[in-house]
């Protein structure tokens, strides 16, 4: 069953993880509402005005709407078990895979909406509901087609062989070819459809950790620069810390990580909890590993991720060096966690609306040629995009979106360069998926979460280029350098050392070991020490990173921001260089979804994810960003 994963951004402090015309001004908000709230006002989800919120009803006009979609998948289910026992013929199985496309496309629908509507406001009751319906209609719909694959693959290799060289199947030759690579890992028909029923109770360590996370958690207040009380709330939490004053950065650091350690037994319990399921999952389907069931439906080798972990350790010595860079041009005697993302240039600041980041976005990307930016501008003005915070609503960004409408993008903007850079990345996420889905059918248009920070990450570089080529300021050359640097230590080495805490703390629990929060904040700081160098002062704080990222409770993905950010660095440089073949490469690439394994895509686009070169690759464009900001201090 194809099913769209939410696409989550690795962007520096975001939570993270895919045309309709215009809808009319919606009438019931009033005429006299500002642009949006005061940085120490969050508005109410009925006061956001329409414009600056996505649109929704492209998905489904009303209630009423969903309520008859989600019947018509109920009936749909009826019909699945007619074809138990009758898999053995190619007539029936390209009718059961019709039926199976139906129901996860209609079932796809459903969630997807639920779950846009319960993100706008995560405390508003309905759409909790709503949303848990949807959750377990998909479980239902997993559970009513497991018997699909286990039935097939209980035929002889002969007759197997027979259904894949079938022209009544031809469409379907990939998903036999996917289905006998994964035969060792299905079990029988009873314990497929044992296994789906425990759907509903895998999800709950994510769905907890949401919940407390975006709709029970509430941090202090904190003065501002200005001497004012201010409410700590994640989307302000990069703010304070990009504060010019250091007592309000350290005082929000503090806040922040404080209110995490308050909740550390429940969410240590949670995540605990998330990997015992991980564990069970691998046992059962007879994986060496949870690192290795992760990357299986990938197709991707072990040594993908552990030649990213080992490449970065090569490379900590320029990570250490820039700390001391940062300390020396910050003129502190000691480096904290709470510096670094305090401005290293002088009384410059960057102030970016929403409007002016869309038009600088827009520039930035002519390179990817005229279809490709209209596109964008299709996203931008047929409200794809749910743009500013309100009260309850899910933190950080992503793309997400279903088969046959235009993806969702949901932001928390704020007027500065990061947002600017987040609009972006989940522009590149919304567009691969339009072009996937233009061009591929439904059952291989979802491209997999490996491809998905390529795209999204091409953006960034491309905007990145095009603003330190604009520039003639040095201070304003200087401020973009350091936010490259930065992109690069948290979208490469921060999002590796995640990885590196996901590995350990499988590694631990397959050997039985118990997961105390203590222990995962041990295992947490050593690595913030490794990462970020004996020159640096890690704060004790810090252990209690690991009790805020999502990221964590969709297992081994955070890897693949490390490797999307090098295939985007080569894919930059291509197109820069080469023009037109690179852009045609490329964008063949964004239309290519999931019809061939992704090292293939990528592969066939001019990117070799199989060897470490990329990484290396990467981290010769880090050096080089590295001694033009070394020149700068001296």
């Amino acid at each position: 069953m194809r099913f769209v994963p939410l696409v989550l951004t690795g962007v520096l402090f975001s939570s993270t993880v895919l045309s309709a015309p215009l809808a009319a001004h919606d009438s019931s908000q009033p005429s006299h509402l500002s642009r949006r709230a005061p940085m120490n006002q969050v508005l109410k989800r009925s006061e956001v005005a329409a414009e600056h919120r996505w649109n929704v009803e492209d998905l489904f006009p009303n209630q009423q709407a969903w309520d008859k979609e989600y019947q018509e998948v109920k009936d749909a289910l009826a019909k699945a078990a007619a074809f138990q026992g009758k898999l053995n013929d190619p007539g029936a199985i390209k009718q059961c895979f019709e039926l199976e496309d139906e129901i996860s496309l209609h079932t796809e629908r459903l969630y997807v909406f639920a779950n846009l509507k319960h993100h706008e406001d995560t405390a508003d009751p309905t759409y909790q509901a709503l949303s848990d319906k949807a959750k377990k209609l998909s479980v239902e719909s997993s559970e009513a087609l497991s018997f699909i694959s286990p039935e097939i693959l209980s035929l002889s290799d002969e007759q197997l062989d027979n259904l894949v060289n079938h022209p009544e199947l031809s469409f379907y030759k990939r998903t036999l070819e996917e289905m006998i690579r994964q035969k060792q890992h299905v079990l029988s028909k009873s314990e497929e459809a044992l296994l789906a029923q425990v759907g509903n109770i895998s999800q709950a360590p994510g769905t907890i950790f949401s919940m407390l996370n975006n709709a029970d958690l509430r941090f202090p207040k904190v003065k501002n620069e200005q001497g004012e009380e201010v409410e700590l709330t994640h989307g302000r939490y990069i703010q304070f810390m990009e504060s010019r004053n250091r007592d309000v950065r350290k005082a929000a650091f503090e806040a922040m990580y404080a209110t995490y350690s308050r909740n550390k037994n429940t969410i240590g319990a949670t995540l605990a909890a998330n990997i015992t399921k991980n564990v069970f999952y691998a046992k059962v389907r007879k994986y060496p590993s949870v690192l290795e069931m992760a990357l299986f439906s990938d197709n991707i080798d072990k040594e993908v991720y552990t030649n990213l972990i080992d490449t970065i350790h090569e490379a900590l010595p320029s990570m250490h060096r820039y700390m001391a860079l940062r300390k020396k041009l910050l003129n502190v005697d000691e480096l904290h966690m709470y510096d670094l993302f305090a401005p290293l240039v002088e009384e410059f600041k960057m102030d970016i609306t929403f409007e002016q980041a869309q038009e600088m976005v827009k520039e930035s990307l002519k390179p990817l040629g005229e279809n490709y930016l209209q596109i964008l501008e299709k996203g931008f003005n047929h409200r794809w995009i749910d743009i500013y915070e309100n009260e309850g609503k899910r933190s950080g960004a992503y793309s997400w979106g279903a088969y046959g409408t235009h993806p969702f993008v949901l932001l928390n903007h704020k007027d500065n360069l990061n947002s600017m850079f987040t609009l972006s990345h989940e522009m590149g996420h919304a567009i691969h998926s339009y072009l996937s889905d233009e061009n591929q059918p439904y059952r291989y248009a979802q491209y997999t979460i490996f491809l998905a920070e390529v795209a999204s990450t091409l953006n960034e570089a491309l905007l990145m280029d095009y603003m330190l080529k604009k520039t003639t300021d040095p201070k304003e050359k200087m401020y973009l350098l350091t936010y490259y640097m930065d992109q690069f230590r948290t979208t490469v080495f921060r999002q590796t050392m995640f990885a590196e805490f996901e590995k350990i703390v499988h590694e631990r629990a397959e050997k039985g070991d118990s997961l105390t929060p203590q222990e995962l904040s041990k295992i947490y700081y050593d690595l913030n020490v490794k990462y970020y160098g004996e020159g640096m002062a890690v704060d004790k704080d810090i252990e209690m990173e690991w009790a805020r990222i999502p990221h964590f409770y969709n297992s081994f993905y955070v890897y693949k921001y490390a490797t999307g950010f090098s295939a985007a660095t080569s894919f930059a440089k291509q197109i820069l260089e080469e023009g037109q073949p690179a852009v045609d490469r490329y964008l063949g690439f964004l239309k290519s979804g999931g019809s061939d394994y992704s090292i293939n895509i990528l592969k066939r686009a001019g990117v070799d994810m199989s060897s470490p070169e990329p990484i290396k690759q990467a981290m010769d464009v880090f050096n080089g960003l590295l001694e033009q900001m070394e020149q700068f201090a001296k």
